[in-house]
């Protein structure tokens, strides 16, 4: 019985695994193809960012590795495509030029896992989340100098995810900003729920245009991607600065910055009573290139509301990325529920009813 249950779930593997091609952008740019068939492909997961806890994925995948797996399948059977994973730098990178051998090998887990379970990676790195555990000599460095360990950061990432048809993207940093014309002295900014989500790429201008620096950083970080995946596609998770300032332009979206990106990742939560304005700032990122939702949740609207946002979005966005948290939709029932549970389990309830529509390509075509 063993023997036949263990070669089943090895078949039921394979064919996980075969289910997953490169995707790309299609001929003319503006939506996801799978690179082998050409079928049109809508990413439809969860950002895997920490558990129920608040641990990040790196506090317990090495000596919790089966609970990595039983989320993988969990986020696999709520209908999801794609997982989001969120990569330290300090977890990566032991020494400016010295990485950590263990965490790659545990990406490189990780990686087989996600092919196992045909799930796509979206793999965003240079995170520092939480402070604490940010490296002195990292904080101290010139932006040259810190630049070069990012770079040297993707490359690691890179070569050792770079065979691997399980990789959606490179997210190179997640809501990455800069500083104004006085200049910062902080690496991070803001903190929210205990964790630093944003993060400066310089600490000053320097003379240099907002464009000019942010072209910079993006065309290192690429071509660092690139010297070992040139397959795999590239991108940046941003805040929409447009949602909140109407008149604002995407930055690392604009035509004089983005080119080294394969399509556009912005991160949404709309607020109650104003999906309109979400979809009109939403508008301001469809810039001739896949689009993706990249983070959503029903944070500050109700998950029908969000489920409005991303039913009107269709005819702009090629995915959405909503969140799982380690916990089981069938853990999240019973009287004694909190809010957050509350909310989380009519989010979960949403994402699984609504997978079957969205992962049969049943969008609008794209009216770009």
């Amino acid at each position: 019985m063993y023997r036949v249950a263990f070669v089943t779930a090895l078949l039921g593997a394979a064919a996980a695994g075969a289910e997953l091609e490169l995707v790309r952008p299609g001929a003319d740019g503006t939506h996801f193809v799978r690179a082998d068939s050409g079928g049109s492909f809508v990413a439809w997961g969860f950002n895997y960012d920490h558990d129920h806890s608040g641990r990040l994925l790196e506090d317990y995948w090495h000596d919790e590795w089966p609970t990595v797996v039983q989320d993988f399948k969990e986020m696999k059977a709520l209908g999801a495509n794609v997982v989001r994973i969120h990569l330290q730098v300090a977890q990566f990178m032991d020494r400016p030029d010295e990485p950590n051998e263990a965490s790659l090998e545990r990406l490189g887990r990780l990686v087989k896992l996600a092919e196992e379970t045909g799930l796509y990676l979206d793999i965003t790195g240079l995170g520092c989340y939480h402070k604490k555990d940010v490296p002195g000599w990292y904080d101290a460095m010139t932006e040259a100098r810190r630049w070069a360990v990012q770079a040297a950061f993707w490359e690691v990432v890179a070569k050792t995810c770079a065979p691997s048809p399980a990789v959606f993207c490179y997210d190179l940093m997640n809501e990455p900003i800069l500083p104004g014309a006085k200049g910062e002295t902080e690496w991070l900014a803001g903190e929210f729920a205990g964790k630093h989500f944003v993060q400066r790429i310089t600490l000053d201008l320097a003379g240099r245009t907002r464009q000019q620096v942010a072209k910079a950083w993006v065309d290192t970080l690429a071509a660092a991607i690139r010297k070992h995946d040139d397959r795999h596609m590239i991108t940046v998770g941003v805040i929409p600065w447009v949602h909140t300032f109407p008149k604002a332009r995407p930055l690392f979206y604009g035509a004089e910055v983005g080119a080294s990106l394969d399509f556009a990742s912005v991160h949404f939560y709309p607020e109650t009573g104003q999906v309109d304005k979400a979809l009109t700032a939403l508008a301001a990122y469809d810039i001739g290139k896949p689009l993706v939702v990249e983070e959503m949740f029903p944070l500050r609207c109700s998950t029908e509301e969000l489920g409005a946002f991303i039913d009107a979005s269709r005819p702009m966005a090629d995915g959405w990325i909503g969140f799982y948290w380690g916990r089981r939709l069938d853990q999240h029932t019973g009287q004694d529920l909190d809010l957050a549970g509350a909310l989380t389990r009519d989010w979960l309830t949403y994402f699984r009813d609504k997978a079957p529509q969205m992962l049969a390509g049943a969008a609008p075509t794209n009216q770009r």
